[in-house]
Parts: structure tokens; sequence; C-alpha cells
């Protein structure tokens, strides 16, 4: 019994998988809550393994049994909801809502599909988040079962190069989603540091909710950037402007979309594209 849950050590990101294996073991009643703070402990370093730490504390490691795609996906959901409830702002009150109403429906597991963008930045991105140590390890955990797409349905002309192969997202709740949902969006987004996902508004109003910073936003073309921390989440209205500068981190974030979801989004004409595109955040800083 090494409690490894089938995670090898030393791989990036594999503590904080580990720790999110261990929360959905310990949700169905297989791990005490000290086992579970051992596994908390643990996940701090990649290297370390928690049969260690269960050790040194006198506690017996548990069968070595990592919980299904199911329970896995659940738990990501639950720690999704529990993070949204510790944001203040407009928006989150009406995702939270939604997620409640659509989240316990019955569960369609997607085909996992390998996506170069999250195998490059993912880790890293968990690997900045500062706290919030159970999402981190649910969206570890999970992430491997989730089909994750980098949209095309911009041109590529006006959405940029850089973007266009610098992003990827999986949605968790929707039409086509692990649980089904009419008119509702909840999931995940992901882009590569230093991008620019340039000026566009869409229909859905939308909720994102970043786990990583510092990033610029702008709400119109032509505007000043604007930085903003981790944590801080972002209510964009429908058919608000909106632009997002990544900074050093990769940008992580839950996003939300209240309604209107299957209207495509459109991108606004701005002057400054080239330049914010070379720009680093830190220059603005």
């Amino acid at each position: 019994m090494s409690g490894l849950l089938g995670l090898p050590l030393g791989a990036r990101g594999s503590g904080r998988a580990r720790y999110g294996r261990a929360m959905a073991l310990y949700g169905e009643g297989k791990l005490s809550a000290a086992q579970l703070e051992a596994y908390r402990v643990a996940a701090a370093d990649d290297r370390r393994p928690p049969w260690q730490v269960l050790q040194d504390r006198g506690l017996p490691p548990p069968e070595d049994l990592a919980p299904g795609p199911g329970a896995l996906i659940r738990l990501l959901l639950e720690e999704c909801d529990r993070y949204l409830a510790s944001l203040p702002g407009p928006g989150v009150g009406e995702i939270r809502q939604l997620l409640a109403r659509w989240g316990q429906g019955a569960l369609h597991l997607p085909t996992p599909r390998a996506n170069a963008l999250v195998e490059a930045h993912l880790a890293p991105a968990l690997a900045a988040v500062d706290g919030h140590p159970g999402l981190v390890g649910a969206i570890a955990a999970a992430a491997p079962l989730l089909d994750w797409i980098t949209y095309d349905l911009y041109p590529p002309a006006e959405i940029g190069a850089a973007f266009a192969k610098g992003h990827a997202y999986c949605t968790l709740i929707g039409a086509d989603a692990p649980v089904r949902a009419e008119d509702f969006d909840l999931g995940i987004f992901l882009i590569a540091p230093h991008v620019l996902y340039r000026d566009h508004a869409h229909p859905a109003p939308e909720l994102y909710a970043p786990l990583t910073g510092p990033h610029g936003w702008r709400f119109g073309p032509d505007r000043p950037l604007v930085e903003k921390p981790a944590h801080q989440p972002v209510w964009n209205p429908a058919h608000r402007p909106h632009l997002t500068k990544v900074g050093p981190n990769p940008f992580l974030c839950l996003y939300g979309w209240s309604k209107d979801t299957a209207l495509p989004a459109y991108v606004l004409p701005a002057a400054d594209w080239q330049a914010l595109e070379a720009l680093r955040l830190r220059d603005v800083v």
C-alpha cells in the first residue's frame, strides 16, 4: 500500500492530483480527516511520498484505490461551487444558482482529447494558484478525463495566431458536457503566458473567475489596460467588449455563461493589438 493512488512520484502536478483523488476518497468515507491532511501536506512537493507523511503521523496508508472518473468530476463541480462561494461581485450568485440547478444531473463521461496547450501549461498554472488547494487538486485529478478544446470559430486573421493556438477550454456543465444543461455553460479556461485575447464580445453574459494573476483587462477597444489580480472575478454583461492580456503565469479561470450560449462571439477591431501582443505585463506595472 504505497498511498500514491495510482500516480507516480515526481511528475509535475502529481502531488496536487494525489490530493484531489484523496479528497474524493474522503468524500466516499474511505479516508479519515487526518489521512486527508497528510495528503495535503505531501502535495506541496511532487516528489514527497504521502506514505512518509502518514507514517510520520502514525497513520495507516489507504488502500491504493483511485476514485472513478465520475467521482472525480463530481468532486470538481463541488470544488468549483465552493470556490465561487468565496468570491464577491456581480454574476457570482447567478452562476452558482445555475450550477445548483443543473449540477446534479446525470453524468455523461467524455472521451478525453489530448491537447498540447494543456499538457504544456496546465501544471504550471496550477502551481501558480495561491491557496484553494481543494480546487487545485480537483482540477489536476479530473483534467486527464476531460475533453479539452481549442476554439476554432474565430477567423484566425481577426483573433490573432497567438490566441488561436494558445488557449484551451473544457466544459463541465453544458449542452455537450459531462453534466448536461440547457443554455448554461460552466467550465475551465486556460491561455498560455503573454498571449493577447483580443477585443471581443458575445451575447452570453459571462463570469470569469481567474485562479491565476495578475493579468491585464480592458472593456472597450483602444481603452487603457487595467491590471487585475487572481481571485478577482470579472462579470461581462451581454455584448460588453472585453480583452485579456495574459501575464507571465498562464491564465487559468473558471467561466460561466448564463444564457444565449449557442450564439457566437465576435471580434471588435482595435488599432493597438500589435503593441499589446509585444507587451509584457511588467512593462505596465
